[in-house]
Formats: structure tokens, C-alpha cells, sequence
């Protein structure tokens, strides 16, 4: 037996736990990758908090969540409602809606890089058409971490599937009822439908927020985390301090903020959930 669970069991100690329990004891550490690391105990945690560019980074992360989140799961909920109803073409406009959710985040980042361009991107030539004269976008320090959050929306067809299968085990009996009762559209989607897929809800509020505290692709492809660290997320600047100024010691601290960070937003949440959360057979 344990010949053939031995692949997967070196994989997982040697790609796995090592580098877990390592990026530990290197947050402990002064290390640059070519001296050997140096204890220095909770000095790279005391600096962090005392660095600039980390708050920076929390500041525009944190942005950056509580915006993107709640927007994508609304739009995410209502195609997913638009889209369970019966309709001419129903299978080719999910398929369409979910397709951009398979492009590369690299790709998906050059594609938009365009979009946002002042001069010959799409958006401001749409834009011309009301006489509306566009911003500079991912050039202005105003406006780039909502360009950022714009093209999130791009990906909203993937929460779009699950809202999907979540509606589509809401129990008919449950919704025949309510119209019995007298109920209209809006009480029935209050009061039936929203409970019956707050479990999906919740799934997809936990991976959002955890996904938004984890942006880099965009802001390492298209802003540089600029202009003037108005895109400079928490990844981007874990990135910067690992692979640009080699103080591994100070990255893997912030890693470990990060999944401390992580793993206490998700605890919270689902502490609230036992209130809001239905789950089937009457359980909370």
C-alpha cells in the first residue's frame, strides 16, 4: 500500500510541507537567497509594521475586496437568474458567458491592458459615442485600481455556473407553494430562493475574498503596481520584496500575515454564516 501511495507522498513532502515549514523558519530570518539565513526572531514582523508599502499594500488590497466582491457576486446572481429562466438560445449564451472565464490571467491582463489604453482603447472610443471624453485609466492613480476592478467582471461567468446549479436544486414543490400563498416574484426570491442557495453564496463570498486578497497577475502585467502605488496589492509587494530586492526572510513573513490574514476572514465569516446560512434538511 505504501509503495503506491509513495508518489504522492514524497510530492507532498517535497513540494508541499518542506516549502511550507521552511517559509516558516525563513520568517524568522534575515535571508537574501545567496548568504546563508541569519535568526533575527520577530525583527521582520516588527519591521513590517512599521513599513510604509505594507500598509499601502492592505490599504489597496482591502479596496480593492470590498468593492470587487460584493459587485461580482450581484452580477454573478443575476445573469445566473437571467439565465435559468427559458429562453431562445439559453445553452450557447451560458456557454458565452462562462468562456471568458477560461482565458489565462495573463492573456486576460494583455486584453484589457488595450482596452483601458486612453488613446485607441475601447472603452473611451465607446465613450466618444455619448461625447464623453475617457480618462487615462491604468495611466491615472485615480482611476487604475477601478480599472482593475472593472475587469473582474470579466470572470463573473464563473461564479454565474455555480448560482446556476444552485438554482437549479431549489425545489419546484418550495416555489409552487409560495405562488399559492399569494407570493410574487420578489417575496418568493427573498424568502425562498435566496435561502435555499445561501449555501452557494457563502462558498463563492469565501473564495472571492480569498481570491481579491491574492490579485497579482493583473497588477504585475499591466500597472507595475502604479502609478504612484495606487495598484500596489499584498502579492505584488510580497513579489517585489522576494524577487526584486531578495530579502526572502521579509517575503515569507508576509506570506504568513497573509494566510493568518486568510484564515481569520474565513473564520469570521462562517461564525456569521450560522445565522444567515440554510443548508438542506433544516440545518444551520
Amino acid at each position: 500500500m505504501y509503495l503506491f501511495i509513495s508518489p504522492w507522498l514524497i510530492g507532498f513532502l517535497v513540494f508541499a510541507l518542506y516549502p511550507i515549514l521552511a517559509s516558516l523558519y525563513y520568517s524568522f530570518t534575515d535571508y537574501d537567497i545567496i548568504h546563508p539565513p541569519e535568526f533575527v526572531g520577530f525583527a521582520n514582523y516588527a519591521e513590517m509594521f512599521r513599513d510604509d508599502l505594507f500598509w499601502k499594500s492592505v490599504t489597496v488590497t482591502l479596496k480593492f475586496t470590498f468593492l470587487s466582491v460584493p459587485a461580482q457576486l450581484l452580477l454573478s446572481l443575476g445573469f445566473a437568474l437571467l439565465l435559468h429562466q427559458t429562453m431562445p438560445l439559453r445553452g450557447f449564451f451560458r456557454t458565452a458567458m462562462y468562456f471568458p472565464s477560461m482565458v489565462s490571467g495573463v492573456a486576460m491582463s494583455l486584453l484589457w491592458y488595450w482596452i483601458f489604453n486612453p488613446q485607441i482603447g475601447l472603452f473611451n472610443y465607446m465613450l466618444s459615442w455619448f461625447g464623453i471624453h475617457g480618462p487615462a485609466w491604468l495611466m491615472d492613480p485615480d482611476t487604475a485600481l477601478y480599472a482593475l476592478i472593472i475587469m473582474t467582471f470579466w470572470t463573473a461567468g464563473s461564479g454565474m455556473i455555480l448560482f446556476l446549479a444552485g438554482l437549479q436544486g431549489v425545489p419546484a414543490s418550495l416555489i409552487e407553494a409560495a405562488k399559492l400563498d399569494g407570493a410574487g416574484r420578489l417575496r418568493i426570491f427573498r424568502n425562498v430562493t435566496l435561502p435555499m442557495i445561501s449555501p452557494v453564496l457563502l462558498f463563492q463570498l469565501i473564495m472571492g475574498i480569498i481570491d481579491s486578497f491574492q490579485v497579482f497577475t493583473q497588477a504585475f502585467v499591466m500597472t507595475q503596481g502604479g502609478p504612484n502605488y495606487s495598484t500596489w496589492f499584498y502579492v505584488y509587494n510580497l513579489y517585489t520584496s522576494a524577487f526584486k530586492e531578495y530579502r526572502a526572510g521579509y517575503s515569507s513573513a508576509l506570506a504568513w500575515v497573509l494566510l493568518i490574514a486568510v484564515m481569520l476572514c474565513t473564520a469570521l465569516i462562517m461564525k456569521v454564516s450560522n445565522r444567515y446560512v440554510h443548508y438542506e434538511g433544516g440545518g444551520r
